[in-house]
């Protein structure tokens, strides 16, 4: 099959969260199945220059039409690491600029006309690709436009969105419905419109071939009220459509036996370079060495729903032990505050890092013995996996992708990868830390349950067969 990716993010050029990791992993995958892809991204700026790009001009410009303008778009082309190709939409007064979607904790206000206009360019950059694409598989709310305008003008290409959070949705005030030149009856219940406003992920889960999610559990949580944001009714409709796959964690990536981000390399059967990481982590933090308990971490973006709330009332009980915290991550700016205060109340044994940094993020994966992983809600949750491909072992709320990720402990049979909570409550949270700890303190049983959570197969083949069946599915549609 030849299929076109168009999404908003690619690791490690434009990332803020699990989006970039997956439209890195997937395709490359895919790839390997003997599979045409290509991924289409804006030029956001910087890219032009990335020698890990290569990128060089196609010779091709194209016209897209954003309500009452007619705006050129140069088509660059490069290569990721991983050998697939990448289209650039290059558009300097939308793309280059210091953030992906805002700027300051704020987001830009033209958002809509600059997506808009990324979806009108994919879809007129598929027309001209020789051989065409056969599948459009468009990430988000950021691309999600792209199967309204291939419905709308009955183009020749099946479509597939993901949905990797359904709590973003791409919801802008009705007026900028005029930016999708669209006809007038697509602003409707059955269309793009969304309680007066113009909603771009509802137009896509509406007129989309195929729908996924990235979890099988998360697929289901979504179609409830609790969990579909308003959505669920559209879901529900489209519950045929719909399919959860769970994502796999790259291991050309994450993997600490060829991890370059790391001082010393160890595998579940050698594990004794993750005690160097360990002291390195405590070390360039400037914590205390030598706890007696376990270093305790968090790599996650401070939003609500990742369950920051339930950590901040329990952090001085839990500090008040011979542990560490590490929390690496930016976001609210409130829970950065908190966190701040926290660290310093606690120096020595609490670091917050108010960064987004590859390397930390792979030198706390390898040396933290917890990762905490509270979230409200998780679609997928690849930091869990990562988490356990490195024998750092999760304590998360049983939700969405962790449920399928994680392994509750059984100390009866001693079976699992992890601690798991199911009540959204900071108490159910922090018994489940105590239960991590309690085991920390058997060496042994430890050891065994980091040797069987290093072994857990998450690996991209699994999912790409998966997306495979949803393609045919897709082009087996009548049109």
């Amino acid at each position: 099959m030849k299929i076109l990716f168009a999404g908003s993010e690619l690791t490690p050029f434009a990332r803020t969260g699990g989006l970039g990791d997956v439209l890195d992993a997937l395709p490359a995958a895919l790839a390997e199945r003997g599979h045409e892809v290509s991924v289409v991204l804006p030029c956001y700026r910087g890219l032009r220059e990335d020698p890990r790009l290569g990128v060089r001009t196609t010779g091709v410009q194209i016209t897209v039409q954003v309500g009452a303008k007619r705006l050129d778009a140069e088509i660059l082309q490069g290569e990721a690491p991983n050998g697939v190709q990448v289209f650039l939409v290059r558009r300097d007064e939308y793309f280059d600029r210091s953030g992906l979607y805002g700027f300051d904790g704020r987001d830009y206000g033209d958002n809509a006309e600059r997506f808009i206009y990324f979806s009108k360019a994919v879809v007129e950059l598929a027309r001209r690709v020789l051989p065409p694409p056969q599948i459009l598989h468009v990430h988000d709310w950021q691309a999600a436009l792209v199967p309204a305008l291939i419905k709308e003008r009955a183009l020749p290409f099946k479509t597939v969105l993901t949905i990797h959070n359904l709590a973003y949705q791409g919801s802008f005030w009705g007026l900028d419905f005029g930016l999708t030149n669209l006809p007038g009856d697509y602003f409707s219940e059955k269309g793009v419109e969304f309680y007066g406003n113009l909603n771009l992920l509802k137009g896509g889960i509406v007129f989309a071939d195929q729908i996924t999610t990235v979890s099988e559990r998360y697929a289901r949580e979504i179609q409830t009220p609790e969990y579909g944001c308003g959505l669920d009714p559209v879901l529900r409709e489209k519950n045929g459509a719909l399919s959860g796959i769970l994502n796999g964690a790259d291991a050309h990536i994450w993997n600490p036996e060829t991890d370059t981000f790391i001082p010393a390399h160890f595998s579940s059967t050698d594990l004794s370079g993750k005690a160097v990481c360990k002291k390195a982590l405590l070390t360039e933090l400037n914590l205390d060495p030598d706890p007696r308990g376990p270093v305790i971490a968090m790599v996650s973006r401070l939003a609500e729903q990742k369950g920051i709330d339930l950590l901040l009332p329990i952090i001085d009980r839990l500090l008040s032990d011979d542990v560490r915290l590490v929390i690496l991550g930016e976001g609210d700016t409130g829970y950065e505050r908190e966190l701040m205060i926290a660290s310093k109340r606690h120096a020595g044994r609490f670091s917050f890092l108010k960064v987004l940094d590859e390397r930390l993020a792979h030198l706390i994966e390898a040396g933290a013995d917890i990762a905490l992983v509270p979230s409200h809600f998780e679609p997928c949750g690849l930091s869990a996996m990562y988490s356990l491909k490195y024998g750092t072992l999760p304590v998360a709320r049983a939700t969405g992708g962790l449920f399928q990720i994680v392994r509750d402990y059984d100390p009866g049979t001693h079976s699992g990868t992890g601690f798991l909570f199911f009540d959204y409550q900071s108490e159910a949270f922090y018994d489940s830390i105590l239960r991590a700890k309690q085991v920390f303190e058997n060496s042994a049983e430890w050891q065994k349950l980091m040797e069987r959570a290093m072994g857990s197969d998450f690996s991209w083949a699994r999912a790409a067969e998966s997306y495979e069946a949803v393609y045919e599915r897709a082009l087996k549609e009548e049109v």
